[in-house]
């Protein structure tokens, strides 16, 4: 390999490892090609069509504290009835210079890492099963078929940074699954990389210069299922075509020393944190990168986060009957009149900027302004974390075990849910378990009829349990300080006849 093919791949050198080989906590750096580095462990901003939730590219790159973002083709493509031919937008965008085409579409800052899968994180329940060469997706027009070859062909088309290739995961409500289904979602995924290796052309995306990452994935089954598909992972043929492994289910991670090949790969996490408890146990695992949804969740529930890692003194010798929360919900009166930032000692544009008192108004007023602050400060906050993870990491196993330790007792188990109104609904918030009422409810209804106004007005978006905030209830009367006749004596209503319409 030349030094100019080497300087046009992804690379990825492990600093240190806690514990030793498999499941161990350990601290890297991830390298490509024209983007900024990034230290791991760490995580990847959720996106919806391209975008973070509530963050225009230009705040982002800002005050957005992460280096790359992970995003769904499913986002971008539709087949609308009418139309079933047509070209989604995002492959006709134009391009210029040596700016990739997802780039270009989503306007991402150019040190920006793009990671882009088929479906999305947490992908909706599908109601459709996968075929032998295609799986289901859910796009704005409701599900469809995306196949192998069209996958490919898109991949090549937006060229992302890093790609992961096709996986046969069950997205269904069942709860139970059988070793037979789980044998032939193996036997599926290993045919599609087969696939994938021999149909992606690597070679003339180097000689562009947009040499694309694969991750490889790993399915959410025992491992005593996917062993055989991990050992082909490990042969010559696609070992050499693979840049990582993107993991569905982080148990598999203390299975991966029994395929030494694979060791040395980096490791994005596609499994969902709950809180950022599950965010250590998925570090001391073994995982490199994270995908953390919940933070967008938090986010538009009006909750800042106020964690810190390792907990601060005065957190971890609080009592271990009374721990701590992981956010605070802005929306509750307490915070009315209150100056202090939304996180004591953060450094955030919001902190240092606003308050609570004003993040309460915003809320209150639901103002755009209050989610897009929201997701600034708890993006920063998750930067934070990250960054004292790994500085404790570079202390040692025994400090590494005794920070989470004293984070676990200082802490709540989850993250506050939120009492305040949401902003209306987009397609990340959708499920799609069967039976859910309207995402989306009228703001305003028929002023007297099906239960007056009050019922009218209480059919505004509410609050996480479906209620309705008392100040959702009152409305500002408009009521004119003077009489008809007055009105219409200072000419109120008076059409000038003279002068054109």
């Amino acid at each position: 390999m030349t030094e100019l093919e080497r300087d046009q791949e992804m690379r990825f050198e492990v600093l240190k490892a806690v514990l030793g080989e498999g499941a161990a906590a350990r601290l890297g750096q991830l390298a490509l090609p024209k983007r900024n580095r990034i230290e791991t462990p760490n995580f990847l901003a959720v996106t919806s069509r391209g975008v973070v939730p509530h963050l225009t590219p230009d705040n982002v790159a800002k005050h957005g504290g992460f280096g790359g973002s992970y995003m769904a083709l499913e986002d971008f493509i539709e087949r609308a009835q009418k139309t079933p031919n047509r070209t989604a937008p995002v492959f006709l965008t134009p391009v210029s210079g040596d700016k990739r085409r997802l780039h270009a579409f989503t306007s991402l800052p150019s040190s920006h890492i793009t990671v882009l899968g088929a479906r999305r994180n947490p992908a909706v329940k599908s109601t459709l099963g996968n075929g032998n060469n295609f799986i289901s997706v859910f796009t704005s027009t409701g599900f469809q078929s995306l196949t192998t070859e069209e996958y490919i062909s898109a991949v090549e088309t937006l060229r992302p940074d890093i790609a992961i290739p096709l996986a046969d995961i069950n997205y269904s409500s069942a709860t139970t699954q059988t070793a037979k289904r789980g044998l032939r979602q193996a036997e599926r995924t290993e045919d599609w990389m087969v696939d994938w290796c021999r149909s992606f052309d690597r070679d003339s995306l180097k000689a562009d210069g947009d040499d694309i990452a694969v991750f490889a994935p790993t399915l959410p089954v025992p491992y005593s299922i996917q062993w055989e598909y991990l050992s082909r992972l490990s042969e010559d043929d696609i070992l050499s075509s693979l840049s990582g492994l993107a993991i569905y289910d982080v148990d598999i991670a203390a299975d991966l020393g029994s395929h030494p090949p694979l060791l040395p790969l980096p490791r994005l996490s596609l499994q969902p944190p709950s809180s950022p408890h599950h965010i250590l146990r998925q570090i001391s695992l073994g995982i490199d990168l994270l995908l953390v949804p919940f933070v967008n969740s938090v986010s538009d529930a009006g909750v800042a986060l106020t964690f810190t890692f390792p907990p601060l003194p005065s957190s971890s010798s609080s009592s271990p009957d009374e721990p701590l929360p992981l956010g605070i919900d802005l929306s509750l009166p307490e915070h009315k009149v209150s100056m202090q930032p939304l996180s004591p000692g953060c450094t955030c544009y919001a902190c240092t900027s606003h308050h609570r008192a004003y993040l309460h108004h915003l809320l209150s007023a639901r103002e755009m302004l209050a989610w897009t602050l929201l997701q600034l400060h708890n993006h920063a906050v998750l930067s934070a974390f990250f960054a004292g993870v790994r500085a404790s990491l570079v202390a040692g196993h025994d400090q590494f075990e005794r920070d989470s330790r004293a984070f676990t007792l200082a802490y709540e188990a989850e993250v506050p849910a939120g009492m305040g109104t949401r902003p209306r609904a987009r397609g990340y918030h959708f499920k799609s378990e069967g039976g859910e009422a309207k995402m989306n409810g009228p703001a305003w209804g028929r002023l007297g009829g099906d239960g007056g106004q009050d019922q009218a007005l209480g059919k505004v978006v509410g609050v996480a349990d479906g209620g309705v905030l008392p100040r959702d209830m009152t409305e500002t009367p408009v009521l004119p300080d003077v009489g008809a006749m007055e009105l219409e004596k200072e000419g109120f209503a008076e059409i000038d006849k003279g002068q054109p319409t």
